[in-house]
């Protein structure tokens, strides 16, 4: 399964929302050397109750708007 999400870094909250059919995904981390990838991932994978191997960033890996696949 493929999902698009929009990722908002070095937030006050963590939090995966949905707005318009995208996914928002609030991290604390900043985007430096794909920490706030990392947490986005861990956060997706908690969400949809898969490892966080089963979740990878097809497209987005240095934009704030990214395309997820998760095995299910």
């Amino acid at each position: 399964m493929r999902i698009e999400i929009k990722v908002i870094p070095k937030s006050s909250r963590v939090l995966v929302s949905e707005e318009n059919g995208i996914l928002k995904v609030y991290v604390r981390d900043a985007p430096d050397k794909g920490k706030a990838n990392k947490s986005v991932i861990e956060l997706i994978a908690e969400k949809y109750n898969v490892s966080k191997n089963k979740v990878k960033i097809i497209r987005g890996e240095t934009s704030r708007n990214k395309i997820l696949e998760i095995e299910l």
